[in-house]
């Protein structure tokens, strides 16, 4: 068996064939308490987006994985890119991550907002990305909003300008 959970999955799935493949994803999550994120991306290659959102939520998950699922599903699946985009900033606003520059913020915070143009959800994003960054003063909320601040300069000046 390989060490990657997607691995771990293929293995067991191929021993037993006759279960759904999410029914074995569950049941292999329960497995690792604790690190339910890690199972994020195997359960984005079986297209159980759902399902994925949710892993990524429950325990931190890479947030330059989760920036590359929002840009490489931006098209095909907008409403994953979101959930995947929001994920990275809540992460990244808790303080996880490792080597996160401003510029991993600032790609999260635009891969959201065009995954919430395309499901016409602008206003309820920027509302939610307003309230994660206002949420309290902690470093890391400090750090993310410092890093957005321009972004969100410039999308309050251009609605203040219509």
């Amino acid at each position: 068996m390989g060490n990657s959970y997607i691995a771990r999955f293929c293995a067991v799935a191929k021993r037993y064939p006759m279960k759904e493949p999410s029914q074995i994803l569950a049941e292999l999550v329960t497995t690792t308490p604790g690190e339910e994120g890690k199972w994020f991306a195997t359960a984005k290659d079986l297209k159980l987006y759902g399902l994925a959102l949710e892993l990524a939520n429950r325990t931190p998950y890479d947030p330059k994985t989760l920036t590359r699922a929002a840009r490489d599903y931006l098209d095909t699946e907008p409403a994953f890119a979101l959930g995947s985009a929001m994920a990275v900033l809540r992460w990244l606003s808790e303080g996880w991550g490792y080597e996160v520059t401003s510029g991993d913020v600032v790609e999260a915070y635009d891969q959201a907002m065009d995954a919430a143009a395309r499901l016409n959800k602008v206003d309820q994003v920027k509302d939610q990305i307003r309230q994660l960054i206002n949420s309290n003063e902690s470093a890391s909320v400090l750090f993310v909003r410092q890093s957005l601040h321009g972004r969100i300069r410039a999308h309050l000046s251009f609605v203040n300008e219509m």
